[in-house]
């Protein structure tokens, strides 16, 4: 690549501002879906080995050498060498950037993933790019070159499985490819594992001049530290158990004679899983796949994009960043950045045999479901307000399964099953019996979401299509939702709870959201009959959950209290069902009732859900109030001494993980954004 186009991309590399130190638990690297996800879980990127997000290694490594000197820029390994000193580090929704300084020299190493919410392409496309920038900071020039390997760890659940790798000739670049050989595709489901069919590859264009080497980890990193070529014989021996004699995927990249103008290079690390999901018994492709694509097409087009996408992911990250400021300051802006990517690599993209969107969230560490109502639920804000297709490409195909005669009860599923196995739900009763379900819970999101969509689409048609189980599970709520029976809501880690007044709104704000959608839909009557229930309820709600300076956590629960956080619908969808008042009232209190590091969910425990308490501090209409309940959470991801992908569920005392991580429903923490209706409307509106 030229030097001009270099110092084009070098622009788009740069922090977009001089941001105050902020150490996340664990950094955002490569993510793409719930198997290829991979975290730094270190203040630096060279102190620890890159791990899966369930905190299985899976190592990435860096080194550069300068001037003959050899230094370590990412991973633990190998342990003897120095680092290069790491200056800073900035997460931004699409691109994770770090800055290194030492021997003159200035490196920049920045994980663009790009995540662009309208370019379903781009955002299905499993390749990340990493791109290292080198400038001399002395005056100086200084001979660089750069080298990265990868494991074949990321191409098998266990270190005990065989492994075989390959090189292969592309157009205009060689790819190094590692797999199972086994290759045990959709398998295995549930929670704790890593994918082992399909193959990783690493990949830099010709134009790059790299020297690639598939064989053993140590030759090659030793050889580029000696300034000697990387071995020229590959490893032939391609059937290895992956804990012996480690074999990489190594490429090293010459830069050459650097001065004050940055130069760089980058590669493409990318894996194909060939068949993504089973949904109803059928296996379906990724998104990128749809139209017969291979990984070699996967590999040229994200090559052929390399610079349009790094300057659409900067313009998208400043946009973004920009209005995440000014609607809830600097600390919020930092949390949801964070949240970004997480949010989106907890889903898979994927398309059913007709075509139609499926955007499956799996619930990572909670217990590994896929599409589950109650996890798309909180997460929903981030979709709906920068692509509500998105959302409906998780709510849809519930509708679809709950339209299936397999499904007999009255109210809404729960899940489709245990990922990557979309075929029914599997929690509490399953398809057999009530036992351990969420009829209000589910039922009242399904309706809620179904009108945000509608809301945020500027159409009706989902509900039309579904309009028979919209009705069957608003009958349930009109019987069941103002003072719901001893069941399980989301915060089903707390157990079973019989009059529940947070459960108790949700249900009715979707007994509105109904009629609201009747309405939307020709259905006068109907929408007559759900909005004068819906207020109803809402006047009789105050009444029983008054406990004096707040409202109670259960109806029968006399000096008790919780977050209200489902009150935040009622404005977001301008139902206008429950006075000011009582979000007043209930902020007020939970200002005298905040920990170190958050207000606790409710008086039962001192635990807290991080994605709550951002839809909790969007009932206020005070900025000093909502940075009041945003600003211990912004301390606890500063703090926390559980180095893992941001948790949703944590000690407000002590700031440690109680469970829980690198879960979807992060993307709640986008709720303030759909407060300013005009904000939303226009990133609805958008076409990054």
């Amino acid at each position: 690549m030229m030097r001009r186009q270099l110092a084009i991309i070098s622009l788009f590399a740069l922090p977009l501002f001089a941001a105050e130190s902020f150490r996340p638990p664990a950094v955002p690297l490569v993510t793409h879906d719930p198997y290829f996800s991979i975290w730094s879980a270190a203040d630096k990127l060279n102190e620890d080995n890159t791990r899966h997000w369930t905190g299985t290694e899976q190592p990435l490594c860096s080194l550069i050498r300068i001037d003959g000197k050899t230094y370590r820029l990412m991973g633990r390994d190998p342990r003897s060498m120095q680092t290069l000193e790491q200056k800073s580090l900035e997460v931004l929704p699409t691109r994770t950037i770090y800055t290194f300084e030492g021997s003159g020299v200035q490196v920049t190493l920045t994980f663009l993933t790009p995540a662009l919410p309208r370019d379903l392409e781009a955002l299905s496309r499993p390749v990340t790019y990493l791109t290292w920038e080198a400038r001399a900071m002395d005056g100086q020039q200084h001979d660089v070159a750069i080298y990265f390997d990868a494991s074949p760890n990321l191409a098998v659940n266990s270190g005990d499985e065989r492994v075989t790798w390959a090189r292969v000739r592309l157009k205009n670049m060689t790819a190094l490819r590692a797999s199972s050989q086994q290759q045990p595709v959709l398998e295995k489901e549930g929670d704790n594992l890593r994918i082992d069919w399909g193959a990783l590859y690493v990949a830099a264009p010709d134009d790059e001049k790299p020297v690639e080497s598939l064989g053993d980890r140590n030759s090659a990193r030793t050889a580029f530290a000696s300034g000697a070529a990387l071995p020229e014989v590959d490893d032939t021996e391609t059937d290895r158990q992956v804990d012996r004699l480690p074999v990489t995927l190594a490429i090293a990249l010459p830069v050459g004679s650097v001065g004050s103008a940055p130069v760089s290079r980058h590669i493409l690390i990318a894996y194909d899983d060939v068949w993504s999901l089973t949904y109803l018994e059928r296996r379906v492709r990724a998104y990128w796949r749809r139209n017969g694509a291979t990984a070699a097409d996967l590999l040229a087009a994200a090559e052929h994009d390399y610079a349009s996408l790094g300057e659409r992911a900067a313009k998208f990250d400043a946009d973004l960043m920009r209005d995440l400021r000014k609607a809830g300051g600097e600390h919020y802006a930092t949390m949801t950045a964070l949240a970004y990517r997480q949010a989106f690599a907890a889903h898979k993209l994927a398309v059913d045999e007709d075509g139609s969107l499926l955007f499956f969230p799996k619930e990572n560490f909670s217990n590994g479901c896929i599409d589950t109502v109650d996890v798309f639920y909180p997460s929903s804000p981030l979709f709906l307000l920068l692509n509500p297709k998105l959302l409906e490409g998780s709510v849809a195909p519930m509708m679809k399964y709950a339209a299936l005669p397999r499904w007999r009860f009255d109210f809404a599923p729960h899940d489709l099953g245990r990922y990557p196995h979309a075929n029914g739900q599997v929690y509490g009763g399953g398809e057999r019996t009530e036992e351990n379900q969420m009829p209000v819970e589910e039922s009242s999101n399904m309706i809620i979401l179904t009108a945000a969509i509608a809301k945020a689409e500027g159409s009706a048609t989902l509900a039309e299509r579904y309009w028979p189980q919209l009705e069957k599970w608003v009958g349930y709520l009109k019987a069941k939702g103002l003072d719901p029976e001893n069941q399980l809501s989301t915060d089903d880690f707390a157990g079973h709870l019989a009059h529940n007044a947070n459960l108790s709104i949700k249900a009715i704000v979707a007994l509105g959201a109904f009629g609201q959608l009747a309405e939307e839909t020709g259905h006068k009557d109907e929408a007559k009959e759900y909005r004068r229930i819906a207020g109803d309820f809402a006047k009789r709600w105050p009444e029983m959950a008054i406990d004096g300076d707040h409202y109670k956590l259960a109806f029968d629960k006399p000096g008790s209290w919780s977050q209200k956080y489902n009150l935040v619908w009622d404005r977001i969808l301008g139902l206008k069902l429950f006075p000011q008042k009582i979000a007043e009232t209930e902020i007020a209190f939970y200002k005298t009732h905040q920990n170190t590091y958050g207000l606790p969910l409710d008086n039962r425990s001192e635990y807290t859900k991080l994605d709550w308490i951002y839809w909790t501090a969007t009932l206020t209409n005070s900025q000093a109030d909502f940075d009041a309940l945003i600003e211990p959470t912004y301390k606890f991801a500063n703090e926390s001494p559980s180095r893992a992908p941001l948790t949703d569920w944590y000690w407000t005392q002590d700031a440690k993980q109680r469970g829980f991580q690198a879960r979807s429903v992060v993307g709640g923490l986008y709720m303030k954004m759909l407060a300013d209706s005009a904000v939303w409307k226009r990133w609805a509106n958008a076409s990054y």
